[in-house]
């Protein structure tokens, strides 16, 4: 009796967080460990199933990085980085939109919808929903007075996102999963960042919430401990102090970027914990870091 009990108590304390969110829209990154390993993939598909039956607008927009090495890999091509991005020439490009728009996009709605969910497979083509202009990258020249500019191929930015394919799909109760490529002006596909797009279709739709899973425990300070809650003004502090470097520096910009342009709230979460959405978002301790704009 005292188990039951205990499971009315945890349903008792999400329930201001259901009254909270209902009818609003969250944007999840989906990516890392929660996506590779086969319990923590269910546990993000029931999570996300749960959250849109009690009234949760979710979208997905995933990664596939490892997916795609492994893949060229396979079709006797060596994956090649600039300053953590990958160079993406017109043979790639084929590769990063057959990987991130079939195989990988498709398993994860599979996934969903075997758990009860109504999940549609999108990439960021579709409906135009992402436009994409060319990124380049900046090196800095040891004794020059110039950057040397790098041109990584096919690799975009995103200039602008069309959320009306996504608005049509949420009326209708479906769960978009989205592909991070995006199309140029010129027609031609981009391979994007996950956590642009992400940020973007989340600022695009003014999403309640930005999540997006990682393989740390959130936000790290000084002592290595993790950010409860902070500030986009603190975390730009952080980065300036050296303190969030690395894979962490895009993360933390796509959650700013979101916060000026109206989206509630962000949180990085580790996704290596089983139902670290649900932990996060519907109980008052949390599980990552929460980053707001004050």
């Amino acid at each position: 009796m005292e188990k039951l009990i205990e499971k009315a108590e945890i349903l008792i304390e999400a329930l201001p967080f259901i009254r909270k969110f209902y009818g609003k829209t969250f944007v999840i990154k989906y990516g890392g460990a929660a996506q590779v390993d086969e319990a923590l993939k269910d546990a993000f598909a029931r999570d996300v199933v749960l959250m849109n039956y009690i009234g949760i607008n979710t979208v997905i927009v995933h990664g596939g990085g490892p997916k795609i090495s492994e893949t060229m890999e396979k079709m006797g091509k060596s994956p090649s980085f600039v300053q953590g991005q990958r160079v993406t020439d017109d043979e790639t490009i084929d590769i990063v939109e057959m990987v991130l728009g079939g195989l990988v996009n498709k398993e994860i709605v599979a996934l969903i919808n075997r758990h009860g969910g109504r999940a549609v497979g999108l990439s960021g083509k579709d409906g135009g929903l992402v436009k994409a202009v060319k990124k380049i990258i900046k090196k800095k020249m040891p004794g020059a007075g110039t950057d040397e500019l790098i041109d990584l191929g096919r690799v975009g930015k995103v200039k602008e996102v069309d959320p009306s394919i996504l608005r049509s799909l949420e009326r209708d109760g479906f769960i978009p999963v989205v592909a991070p490529v995006g199309v140029s002006h010129e027609g031609l596909t981009m391979n994007i960042n996950a956590d642009y797009v992400a940020s973007a279709i989340a600022s695009a739709l003014s999403a309640e919430k930005l999540v997006l899973l990682t393989d740390v425990p959130g936000v790290l300070d000084g002592r290595k401990k993790t950010v409860s809650t902070t500030s986009a003004r603190k975390i730009q502090e952080m980065i300036k102090k050296g303190r969030v470097t690395g894979g962490m520096i895009p993360k933390v910009q796509a959650c700013v970027e979101a916060l000026k342009n109206g989206v509630g709230k962000t949180h990085i979460i580790d996704g290596r914990i089983p139902h670290c959405l649900l932990l996060e978002i519907f109980t008052e301790e949390g599980i990552g870091t929460e980053i707001v704009l004050a």
